[in-house]
């Protein structure tokens, strides 16, 4: 069993690699936790989300609530039990969408930079335990399109900036978890 995880802790790695398993593991003995789904809620018009939403929560423990929501920077600053984010990626990937980066919208890099400083100042301020989940970018193919690159290079910011703000730092590959910090 895991032990108690610090205030700040940042669980990464690809895509099925057990990044999210293990950040459950990490709040396994809380007995309430706040779980902060960032994706898009499952509505029925996608099966394959549908189902690994309903993987994720069937995996938790019913004393833990479920948050939909993209505002972080709300839930890190109230007070409360421990609080997981899942993800990060997802969450940064609604906010960009969010802010008009993929429309091309008038002052939406300075809408998507002053989201990211608001996030990364509420992960830094906050008094709750918090574990986060992102997949790490960067160690595959190159995107193939300029929004696939902007997308890559902007989680990869923000992941850095994050775990600089970490007490620690997990990293998973094939569902195996290596201390970062």
């Amino acid at each position: 069993m895991i032990g108690r995880p610090p205030r700040r802790a940042l669980v990464l790695g690809g895509a099925r690699s057990g990044k999210s398993r293990y950040a459950e593991q990490l709040l396994a003995r809380a007995r309430r936790v706040e779980y902060v789904a960032c994706g898009l809620p499952a509505d029925g018009g996608d099966p394959e989300w549908a189902g690994r939403v309903a993987l994720h929560r069937d995996r938790r423990p019913a004393s833990w609530r479920t948050v939909e929501t993209v505002d972080l920077v709300g839930v890190l600053g109230q007070p409360g039990p421990p609080v997981l984010v899942d993800c990060l990626s997802t969450w940064l990937a609604r906010v960009m969408d969010d802010c008009g980066v993929w429309t091309g919208t008038e002052g939406a890099d300075a809408r998507l930079a002053a989201a990211v400083d608001d996030v990364v100042a509420a992960w830094s301020g906050t008094r709750r335990r918090v574990v986060a989940v992102s997949n790490e970018v960067g160690s595959g193919v190159v995107p193939a399109t300029a929004s696939g690159r902007r997308y890559r290079d902007e989680l990869g910011i923000l992941n850095a900036r994050v775990a600089a703000a970490s007490r620690r730092v997990w990293l998973l590959t094939a569902g195996l978890p290596q201390r970062l910090r």
